[in-house]
């Protein structure tokens, strides 16, 4: 990263500023004709939809694995940042070692999404793609994959529907919403979701990235705009950074009813891990989850910090129980040269032994 200026004596201050000044001029040159690529890399096809979802086939790249993988994202952002480049694509890995993975991209929903609820999504979207990729594929059983809000829904739906779940694996998951380090609770414990909705319908998602820049603001509004100038003579290196910047602004609206839903029942209440959260009237309990579960998480991650996700251990009826801890941050899991060749294979080996 660039020094800070002040930390530097005269003449070191002068080189940093002429590189600096080298950098920035470099910059305009380096973003002409940046190719626009919001949907990811990695060849797919869409074999179901309803409504703003869409499920996409990511066929294998060899032998097709016994089970399939189906990915369930968060719904904050689009889920091509598993499949963003060809060299940081943890879909594509994972397709290249055999599995026939299929992605749920829940779309960006719009005013008549309002009252879509938690329960549309887990036992409405989320069952109906299930049943979708049985049929297809002839497998009684799905490999359920969750990241982030993804994996609540994961969760949730595999404790209510263990018979249609083979292996279970969350990514940077919550599960205790309420430990001590979990910035996103302390931002929602007080905030009306209910009066956010009324007022809004859906949520914006500006509005919601907003809140998640303020949660770190030096680091998420000015030290990485600062370290730009570290690659502004470097074209891949400024694609790269532009192409992160593409998937952070790229924010679908929430629908109002599971918003709502989402920051009362898990931020604010907690109910999953106290064991109370009930679902369209279904009680969804972790000690339920009878399944081989893999959670992963990421050791520097501020939005679900690692005990915000090994609370999970505790709870679950399973005894084939593993966690993985890797370095990084929430988004670096999974676009980071380092966790591009340990992740996809952790997740590789820790099936083959299932």
């Amino acid at each position: 990263m660039t020094a800070p200026l002040f930390n530097l004596n005269p003449a070191e201050a002068a080189l940093e500023a002429q590189r600096m000044s080298w950098g920035m001029m470099q910059l305009p040159q380096n973003l002409r004709g940046i190719v626009d690529e919001t949907t990811g890399v990695s060849p797919r096809d869409v074999v179901w939809e309803s409504d703003p979802v869409k499920l996409y086939r990511y066929p294998s790249a060899g032998k097709t694995k016994a089970q399939p993988l189906l990915v369930s994202y968060a719904l904050v952002n689009r889920p091509h940042m598993m499949d963003l480049q060809h060299d940081r694509s943890v879909l594509g890995a994972l397709s290249r070692a055999g599995h026939d993975i299929y992605l749920i991209d829940w779309g960006y929903p719009d005013p008549a999404d309002r009252f879509t609820s938690l329960g549309d999504y887990i036992f409405g979207y989320l069952h109906d793609c299930v049943e979708q990729v049985k049929t297809m594929t002839k497998s009684p059983q799905v490999n359920l994959v969750g990241v982030c809000q993804g994996g609540v829904f994961a969760t949730c739906y595999a404790a209510a529907h263990p018979e249609n779940v083979r292996n279970l694996i969350t990514m940077v998951t919550p599960v205790d919403f309420q430990t001590s380090d979990n910035l996103l609770t302390k931002w929602a414990m007080d905030s009306d979701a209910d009066l956010t909705v009324k007022a809004l319908g859906n949520v914006p998602g500006d509005l919601l990235n907003v809140s998640y820049l303020t949660l770190k603001p030096f680091r998420l509004n000015l030290q990485k705009y600062w370290s730009l100038l570290d690659v502004a003579d470097n074209r891949e290196g400024v694609e790269n950074f532009l192409r992160m910047e593409q998937w952070i602004f790229d924010s679908p609206a929430q629908a109002g009813a599971a918003f709502a839903e989402f920051v009362r029942r898990f931020h604010q209440e907690n109910q999953l891990i106290k064991g109370t959260l009930e679902i369209d009237g279904v009680p969804i309990r972790l000690a339920d989850l009878q399944m081989p579960i893999l959670n992963i998480f990421a050791r520097d991650d501020h939005l679900v910090p690692p005990d915000a996700s090994k609370a999970m251990e505790k709870h679950v009826g399973t005894e084939d129980y593993t966690e993985l801890e890797f370095p990084g941050g929430h988004i670096g899991l999974y676009v980071s040269g380092r966790s591009q060749k340990l992740v996809p294979p952790a997740i590789s080996e820790w099936l083959a032994e299932r």
